[in-house]
């Protein structure tokens, strides 16, 4: 028996055995499901809007709630119908969309399971009308959870403390194989959960969710025997999350019922007999032991296998000798082939296999055939109308000159530089009317075509973003001065100055000035107001001068500055608006020339907007004022921010604050008589300075359409 007949022959012996099983099982308990439970009628999905919906139409109204479950990788959503069954008790049906690839239906016993293969994990929701029951996915996913996969929507938990969800309990169980089970108990099955592997560890952020203070703690797990060895629960600015600290090799799965969420690491055991896949092999396994098998055979094992249609050259010869265990058959079939020197090409489900050197001659000669028809095919001439682009840009862009200025090859060749990049063939030309915005192509047809494509996608309208700066400053000032002056005076009739008496008028006064001044200084150019009081003796004959001086200030400021700016994406963008200060500098020669230095309010931002509807700035915020005027002339008292973020359409984000506080108290005294208590205020002033200023930068970016202006 030839290996062929010998594969053929227990491949149908094995066909025989499973659907004499099949029948059994359907004698047993198969029809008795069926008469008795409901019944699955059909499983549709539509896209609608960003929602792909999935409906599965039943017989009648379900009489109990189906349960679902996500699996993380492969990405997969899982729905058990109990007490239901199916016509077809097993049908695949392929979609091809965006998120959802296939649907797989098969009943199981009395339960009938739909699993979807997501194309990655999704939020959804699942919702009973009728004999209809319906599953929603989004088709967009959040940006803030990245690539991470998300198992269900970030809203609020009804009845939850606060109107959060929260985590209610963490477990921990052995499963089989030596697998470490993480089961987390959630109060809702709303709660938005992102898994990522980082660094040696799984770490679980469930989003929006309140952990209790009794479970925040490290879980010591290394007595159960698993790759498990610790877990550390924690807050994280709001959110649940859970750290799972695994060792060894490794690998997890995550999927959620319901409110539990379940993840499950398992131990990779090495098998050395087994071959490990390389990159890009995902075809189905198989094994292989032939001795001397002709090749032409070896290639019709693969053919039964893999249901292709392989066409052989006749070039093909040789036997070969293998021994391949558990391989992808698209790894075992190029292993076969890099042993023979042969190469395939494949066209829908046919491929040919022939040496490498028969078939990179065929294809030479291809391509020598191409490029001769290409020189005798007629030339075409076609006009393109430009709305966005430039006519010359687009020009220089099919010539391989780039969009920007530089020298213009003549029409019909290209130069060195850009002979690489030249989208048209060697007999094309073409004209750009810079009146009209317009493009006169000449060329064969295919390259019209190209040429046709390309305008079509770079001849679309920018997307405009509208970019506002918020900058705020408040300040809060608060200073007070004391201050005081003791002097002497005396009453007299004749007055000695020196050695000599000077006549007077009877009850005329001496001053001889204070022997103690400490006087309250002055705040923002005020004076401090003054009380005077005189104390004399019962002769009346000396006076006690006591002057007291008090100045208090005390203020409040803010000032918003918002500079606005639209711009087109990935545009910079620039406003200001301020004042240019004249200054003296000296010039190469020894003369003086004046010259300006700018104190302004400036905003420059680069906006880009990412697939996901967010956008990234390149942002760089000035706040400049007069400042004080020096010797050389006025300082300029500057305030830069300059940074890289990344901000959801509409939303609003604090790029930078700079908070001062200074606090200082002054005091002169006279030494020991400023001590005393109370009456020490006689003998010394003091100043007390509190100034408190904050800044703050907001800044806000809007996607514009059609219906949005500057308002």
């Amino acid at each position: 028996m030839t290996p062929a007949r010998w594969y053929r022959a227990r491949a149908g012996a094995v066909m025989r055995t499973m659907a004499t099983a099949l029948a059994l099982w359907l004698a047993l308990g198969a029809p008795a499901a069926l008469a008795q439970g409901n019944r699955i009628k059909s499983v549709d999905v539509s896209t609608t809007g960003e929602q792909t919906v999935l409906v599965v139409e039943l017989e009648r109204p379900l009489a109990q709630k189906p349960a679902d479950f996500t699996t993380q990788n492969p990405a997969r959503l899982a729905i058990d119908f109990f007490d239901t069954g199916f016509a077809e008790r097993r049908a695949q049906y392929e979609y091809g969309g965006k998120l959802v690839k296939a649907a797989n239906v098969m009943q199981i016993g009395d339960r009938t399971r739909v699993i979807l293969d997501l194309a990655r994990n999704a939020t959804y929701r699942t919702d009973q009308r009728g004999n209809v029951f319906v599953v929603s996915l989004d088709n967009v996913a959040p940006a803030a959870k990245s690539a991470a996969p998300t198992f269900a929507p970030a809203a609020a938990a009804p009845g939850a403390a606060g109107g959060r969800p929260s985590v209610r309990n963490i477990d921990f169980r052995r499963g089989a194989d030596g697998a470490g089970r993480v089961v987390v108990d959630l109060s809702s099955r709303e709660s938005g959960i992102n898994i990522a592997q980082q660094g040696k560890n799984v770490v679980v952020d469930f989003l929006g969710t309140t952990l209790p203070e009794n479970l925040r703690r490290h879980f010591d797990v290394s007595d159960y025997g698993s790759p498990v060895q610790g877990m550390r629960a924690s807050d994280a600015n709001g959110n649940a999350r859970l750290t799972i600290e695994p060792r060894g090799n490794w690998e997890y799965s995550s999927y959620q019922t319901d409110t539990q969420f379940v993840v499950e690491v398992r131990p990779v055991k090495e098998d050395p007999t087994k071959l490990i896949s390389g990159p890009g092999y995902r075809g189905e396994r198989l094994s292989l032991n032939f001795q001397n098998i002709d090749i032409r055979s070896l290639l019709q094992v693969f053919a039964d296998f893999t249901n292709l249609n392989i066409i052989t050259s006749e070039s093909v010869q040789g036997n070969i000798t293998l021994r391949l265990k558990d391989v992808p058959w698209d790894q075992a079939l190029q292993i076969v082939m890099d042993a023979k020197g042969l190469a395939s090409r494949r066209n829908g489900n046919v491929l040919w296999v022939a040496p490498k050197a028969e078939l990179q001659t065929k294809e030479k000669l291809e391509l020598e055939s191409q490029q001769q028809i290409n020189d005798l095919e007629p030339i075409r001439s076609q006009v393109f109308q430009l709305n966005y682009q430039r006519a010359e840009d687009v020009r220089r862009m099919l010539l391989g000159m780039g969009a920007g200025g530089g020298a213009v090859a003549p029409i019909g060749t290209a130069g060195a530089a850009g002979a690489s990049t030249r989208m048209l063939s060697k007999r094309g030309s073409l004209t750009a009317d810079a009146r009209t915005n317009q493009l006169f192509v000449s060329d064969i047809a295919s390259k019209l075509e190209e040429v046709q494509s390309f305008i079509g996608k770079i001849d679309i309208p920018v997307r405009q973003v509208i970019i506002e700066a918020r900058i705020v400053e408040a300040t809060d000032t608060f200073s007070r001065n004391l201050g005081v002056k003791l002097g002497f005076a005396g009453q007299y009739n004749n007055a000695r100055v020196g050695n000599t008496y000077n006549n007077v008028l009877p009850g005329s006064t001496s001053d001889n000035g204070p022997f103690l001044s400490l006087p309250a200084g002055s705040i923002n150019g005020t004076n401090p107001a003054n009380i005077a009081v005189s104390l004399f003796n019962s002769a009346a004959t000396r006076f006690l001068a006591l002057e007291l001086s008090a100045l208090e200030a005390d203020g409040k400021g803010k000032i918003i500055s918002s500079p606005r700016v639209v711009t087109a994406n990935n545009i910079k963008a620039l406003i200001e608006q301020g004042t240019e200060l004249p200054y003296q500098a000296a010039t190469s020669s020894g003369a003086t020339s004046v010259q300006f230095r700018k104190a302004n309010l400036k905003l420059e931002v680069t906006p880009q907007i990412t697939p996901e509807g967010n956008v990234l700035l390149d942002v760089d915020v000035n706040k400049d004022s007069v400042g004080i005027q020096t010797t050389s002339g006025f300082a300029i008292d500057t305030k830069h921010v300059q940074t890289q973020v990344l901000v959801e359409n509409g939303g609003t984000v604090v790029i930078g604050g700079i908070y001062t506080q200074t606090e200082s108290t002054d005091v002169d005294k006279v030494p020991l008589l400023g001590d005393i208590p109370v009456l020490g205020y006689l003998f010394k002033n003091n100043a007390k300075v509190r100034n408190r200023t904050e800044l703050l930068v907001f800044l806000t970016p809007r996607i514009l359409n059609e219906s949005v202006s500057l308002k």
